[in-house]
């Protein structure tokens, strides 16, 4: 067994980068050497001096001298395809990056590149849910030289590795319970946190009543999970509320899915993945915020008692709801979820993040999230953060224009508005119960509000980036965190 470097180089230095190390030198030794390949390229030198490999990865040819998102990103895709390629070498047991660039981008992009999810039994997986002792990584990442971005990037990067495996084991691994489990245990010791798992009979006392809609058809029991962190200066500052869609099998209930890759809506829990890996990361970095997480966690089936195609019930907000589609159930889970959070703990501001509709990915693929504000700022914020992590975000319409969609039925609201801007209805039926948003004699409103769609870019299942192979993303777990490390209290 065997150790190797990896090196982000930039054609335009020189120098060491360690005792024995000259990237330069190395690269000198490549056909046309004097020719600067896209960011990326990778070459592999064996017996050098400083290891017995070394991956040397080019930051391209406009690699930026200034700092910035454009050379953050140089820095992910240079160092993901080179511990991507050393993966693929049998032997190696530790890898040192080179993070004098740019250390956070380093290490998030070490660690993405080096997860593959598997449950084939040889070698031992280590994502078998029923592993008593967990299995390390075949190879142990290290930076050359240790740093709190470093450390941070890793935080990052493991966070989203978890949204990634969460989304990947199946439906009959990942149920309402298990999950629930799942989160109870990663949480485990951490300061600051309460973890609280309510079940159906609380949800009916609170008449949420849309949620129960959808767990008519299955019999695995539902659950609303809960995460309390508080890590403010003060304990009673207003929230951060993120409520994220637990939807651990959609069959489409009664409106079933056609069967082609429908094992792929074991991902449909996507957004609870995403906020409770997110809700982790802000734990283990202590970051300043109070933060409360809310998941309505249920399958969708289309068993004996499921509901059905016209059914009107009564939302916890006391709205009537058509059920045009029942499948399209994860806004019928959101909006009990959304109301609850935002009536009950009275956030500063409420993102609610969901693997909503396939309208997202035809509109935006796998490339952005798509995000619906009632806040330019807050819209702002998320820009920033995501361009920072290269986790991008678009930002879509939420006219009212498009609102007659949902409001031709028997009941206050329809669950759908038909194919025309189907993500566009999807928010605004959302916004009907993010209690808060609406300004009111004159006055600003008291909560600001987003829905992020990520049904493209969590699913991004066949798209593979240098720090990225295919399956599930876990997106947008990093722009998340960048976010909430970015806010003025933090």
């Amino acid at each position: 067994m065997s150790f190797a470097f990896v090196v982000p180089y930039d054609h335009q230095a020189s120098g060491e980068v360690t005792p024995g190390l000259d990237p330069g030198l190395l690269w000198a030794q490549t056909p046309a050497p004097d020719k600067v390949p896209k960011v990326g390229t990778t070459r592999i030198f064996y017996n050098t001096p400083a290891a017995k490999l070394t991956a040397v990865s080019s930051l391209g040819p406009g690699f930026p001298a200034k700092k910035g998102d454009a050379r953050r990103e140089a820095v992910r895709k240079a160092v993901g395809s080179a511990v991507r390629d050393l993966k693929a070498i049998d032997g190696i047991s530790e890898v040192l990056v080179d993070t004098s660039v740019d250390p956070h981008a380093a290490a998030v992009a070490a660690y993405l590149s080096l997860y593959k999810f598997s449950l084939k039994t040889s070698p031992p997986s280590r994502f078998n849910p029923n592993l008593t002792e967990p299995i390390p990584e075949k190879i142990e990442l290290k930076p050359i030289k240790e740093s709190k971005e470093w450390n941070q990037g890793v935080v990052y990067a493991k966070a989203q590795n978890l949204a990634r495996t969460l989304m990947e084991l199946p439906a009959n691994m990942m149920t309402p319970t298990a999950f629930c489990e799942r989160v109870k245990k990663e949480f485990a010791g951490l300061k600051n946190v309460e973890i609280i798992v309510r079940d159906e009979a609380w949800a009916a006392e609170k008449n949420m009543n849309t949620f129960l809609s959808v767990t008519h058809g299955t019999s695995e029991p539902a659950k609303l999970l809960e995460i309390h962190y508080k890590g403010a200066p003060s304990k009673d500052d207003r929230p951060l509320a993120l409520v994220g869609k637990g939807i651990t099998f959609d069959s489409g209930g009664i409106s079933l899915k056609p069967a082609a890759d429908m094992k792929l809506m074991r991902g449909d829990m996507g957004g609870a993945a995403v906020v409770v890996s997110t809700a982790l990361a802000v734990a283990q970095l202590q970051l300043p915020v109070n933060l409360v997480v809310v998941t309505p966690l249920t399958e969708n089936m289309p068993g004996p008692s499921a509901t059905k195609p016209g059914d009107i019930i009564y939302a916890m907000n006391g709205k009537t709801v058509e059920v045009d589609n029942t499948d399209a159930e994860g806004r019928l889970v959101l909006s009990d979820a959304i109301y609850y959070a935002s009536t009950e703990y009275k956030p500063h501001t409420l993102i609610d993040i969901a693997t909503l509709t396939g309208a997202i990915r035809i509109a935006l693929g796998g490339v952005y999230s798509g995000v619906y504000s009632t806040s330019d700022n807050l819209w702002q914020q998320l820009h920033a953060a995501g361009e920072a992590e290269y986790d991008r975000f678009w930002r879509m319409p939420l006219d009212d224009d498009f609102n007659f969609q949902i409001h031709g039925s028997n009941a206050d609201l329809q669950n759908t508005g038909g194919s025309p801007a189907g993500s566009i209805t999807a928010a605004l039926f959302l916004k009907h119960f993010a209690d808060g948003i609406e300004s009111i004699d004159g006055k600003d409103p008291v909560m600001n509000w987003a829905h992020m769609d990520i049904s493209g870019a969590s699913k991004d299942f066949t798209r593979e980036t240098p720090y990225q192979e295919e399956g599930m993303t876990g997106r947008p777990v990093r722009a998340l965190l960048e976010y909430i490390r970015r806010l003025p209290s933090a």
